[in-house]
């Protein structure tokens, strides 16, 4: 594939003018203090649709042809292409069915029904949908929206880039989530091509979940692999296999693809809660991810990509107790105790000296190994980090106890 031209960006971007939003960039100052250099957030969080897919899948439908259109439009997506694809056919009149995961998040799904598609679910994970996508264009004509795989979506994705060029013209360093690629290899294609029309150069450096991490091998190995996921809380960019397109421009411009864990991501998600006021979903999180963890080197001007704010209610609240736990602000200990009166007081002198606070408590005769004679204590503990943390165990193992901690 040729890589997309300044040109083409420039056209999709006046394409897209008044369809999507031209959205904010917002300072950071614990990253920027964090990483030693100016950091932006890019907040693609409040695009409509609550994600960066409308800007591809708007471009691919504006480009359809009448005849095209009249046969309606086919996609498959975990949440944010559904949305971005509904949306558009709706805004141009264009018959749209959506086939996503049985798991799918209920508000991508509420929101997708909302725009007028029809929603099909069926399967497990995303693969399903696509399958079942391809046979219903294969069976009725619709026109198939790959999520990533199409030059329209990849220069779609890329006005992003021109953004960032026109918002931070002394940008330096780019940090994007890879899934299967689409908006990584258009943002990197159009900030390059930008930055050497005046004779600059711009890093961009993909970041994957590392439970879902297909182009470091595929990157290795010199084209596409298919590797084995698993679960992950950044649904949106959990692809087992890179797109061709995508994967030809990112194997070419791209300087660096790194992974983060589930509690890295956990933990960037609760700092941009709390630091940066900004609800994000995980995979929009791992630009911020990667620079908590520290595998981003600080070299100037420093953007990461929010790419999405479509997180479940649910799994934000998860989330955000899993993320306080990584951070050792939270933790759950299981504590043995004789069965005779004072124990329970006693642990709670010992917590308040430590100055834990105690959220939740479970005290109980009934479990398994227990002896008639014993009886199990379980605390919800809210501590200040880490060191903090390991102060309120040392306490309580000190006095005799043996608290254990357990896994959130």
């Amino acid at each position: 594939m040729t890589i997309p031209t300044l040109a083409e960006f420039e056209d999709a971007a006046a394409t897209l003018r008044g369809v999507i939003s031209h959205t904010p960039l917002d300072a950071s100052l614990s990253l920027s203090e964090l990483l030693g250099v100016p950091v932006h957030l890019k907040l693609e969080n409040l695009q409509r649709t609550g994600s960066f897919k409308i800007r591809g899948a708007a471009y691919r439908l504006s480009r359809l042809t009448a005849e095209e259109r009249a046969r309606g439009v086919v996609a498959a997506s975990a949440g944010n292409h559904a949305q971005g694809v509904a949306l558009a056919a709706q805004a141009l009149g264009i018959p749209a069915t959506i086939f996503m995961p049985l798991g799918v998040p209920v508000p991508k799904l509420l929101a997708t029904r909302g725009y007028g598609a029809d929603v099909v679910l069926e399967g497990a994970t995303v693969e399903t949908p696509l399958r079942l996508a391809a046979e219903f264009a294969e069976r009725t004509g619709a026109v198939l929206i790959h999520p990533f795989d199409h030059r329209d979506i990849i220069v779609g994705q890329g006005t992003l880039g021109l953004e960032l060029w026109e918002d931070l013209p002394d940008l330096d360093t780019v940090l994007v989530g890879i899934g299967g690629g689409g908006l990584a290899a258009g943002v990197a294609a159009a900030v390059k091509a930008r930055a050497a029309a005046v004779g600059r150069t711009v890093r961009v450096i993909g970041v994957q979940a590392e439970n879902s991490a297909a182009y470091p091998v595929s990157l290795a190995a010199g084209h596409p692999l298919e590797v084995e996921t698993r679960p992950t809380i950044a649904d949106g960019i959990a692809v087992a296999r890179p797109g061709n397109l995508p994967f030809e421009i990112i194997r070419e411009l791209l300087d660096d693809v790194v992974t983060v864990s589930e509690d890295d991501i956990a933990r960037a998600l609760l700092a941009l809660l709390e630091r940066a006021k900004q609800v994000v979903e995980p995979a929009g999180a791992v630009g911020v991810a990667a620079i908590l963890a520290g595998k981003v080197r600080a070299t100037g001007t420093t953007v990461s990509i929010l790419s999405g704010g479509n997180i479940d209610p649910m799994l934000l609240q998860r989330v955000v107790a899993h993320g306080l736990a990584a951070s050792g602000r939270y933790m759950t200990l299981r504590i043995p105790l004789p069965d005779r009166p004072g124990q329970l007081a006693r642990v709670s002198e010992l917590l308040a000296q430590a100055g834990a606070n105690v959220m939740e408590v479970l005290h109980t005769r009934h479990g398994q190994g227990l002896q008639i004679s014993e009886v199990i204590l379980q605390l919800s503990v809210e501590t200040r980090g880490e060191e903090h943390r390991a102060h309120v165990i040392d306490t309580l193992t000190s006095a005799g106890y043996a608290p254990t901690l357990v896994a959130d």
